[in-house]
C-alpha cells in the first residue's frame, strides 16, 4: 500500500502512536485509536490492514534507518580489508546511537518497549545476533592481514555484545532526556571502546 499523506492518515498515525506508547501493542485498542483521531473502524481499515500493520507503519522507518546505517558501517570495514587499506576505527555503534537513535528516542522507545506481540518483540536480541555474525565473519579477514585479533568463542562474543547493546539502549528503554542519554554514551564509550579495539587488534 503506498504511503498516504492525507490529513486522516496523519491523524491516524499520531493517534496510534499515542495509544501504543500508552498501552503497548497487545493492549492497544483499534477502537480507542479511532476515538483519538475521529475515525470509524471502517475509516481506519482504509489506511491499514490491521493493528500490527498500523504498528509496523510507525516503527518500520526507524528499523530501516538503523539497518541501513549498520549495513554501511560493515561495508566500510570490509572494503578497507578487501582493498588492503589500513583498517581504522572511524565509527562505531556509539556513533550510531549519537547520530541516529538518541535524536529519535521516542521511535526507538516504541520499538523496544511496546512491541511485544509483534515481529519486533525480540529486536534487540536480533540486533545483537546480527552484530555477532558480522564480527565473526570480519575477524578472520583481520587475522589474514596480520592483526593480533584475539581468539574468542562465539558465546563469549555474544556475552560482550549483549552487555554493549544493553548499555547503549538502556537510555532508550527508560526514556532518558537527550542530554542525560548523551552523557551516559560518553561513559559507555570510555568503558567499552578500548576493549573492542584490543579484541580486534587495532
Amino acid at each position: 500500500m503506498p504511503r498516504d499523506k492525507t490529513a486522516n492518515h496523519i491523524r491516524l498515525l499520531a493517534a496510534a502512536r499515542e495509544e501504543f506508547l500508552e498501552y503497548g501493542f497487545e493492549k492497544a485498542s483499534m477502537r480507542s485509536i479511532g476515538k483519538r483521531c475521529g475515525l470509524t473502524a471502517a475509516g481506519i481499515y482504509r489506511h491499514c490492514r490491521d493493528k500490527e500493520d498500523l504498528f509496523d507503519r510507525l516503527v518500520a522507518p526507524a528499523v530501516e534507518r538503523l539497518n541501513t546505517w549498520l549495513e554501511e558501517h560493515v561495508a566500510r570495514y570490509v572494503d578497507m580489508v578487501e582493498k588492503n587499506r589500513e583498517p581504522r576505527w572511524h565509527d562505531s555503534w556509539i556513533d550510531m546511537m549519537r547520530e541516529l537513535v538518541y535524536p529519535h528516542m521516542e521511535d526507538y522507545h516504541l520499538l523496544l518497549t511496546k512491541s511485544h506481540g509483534t515481529k519486533y518483540e525480540n529486536f534487540l536480541h536480533d540486533l545483537t545476533e546480527g552484530g555477532q555474525s558480522q564480527f565473526l565473519s570480519y575477524f578472520p579477514r583481520l587475522k589474514e592481514r596480520g592483526y593480533p585479533v584475539r581468539d574468542i568463542h562465539p558465546s563469549e562474543l555474544h556475552l560482550l555484545l549483549s552487555a554493549y547493546s544493553t548499555a547503549l539502549f538502556e537510555p532508550v528503554i527508560h526514556n532518558y532526556p537527550l542530554e542525560d542519554a548523551l552523557r551516559c554514551l560518553d561513559t559507555i564509550e570510555a568503558f567499552f571502546l578500548p576493549g573492542w579495539k584490543q579484541l580486534m587488534g587495532f
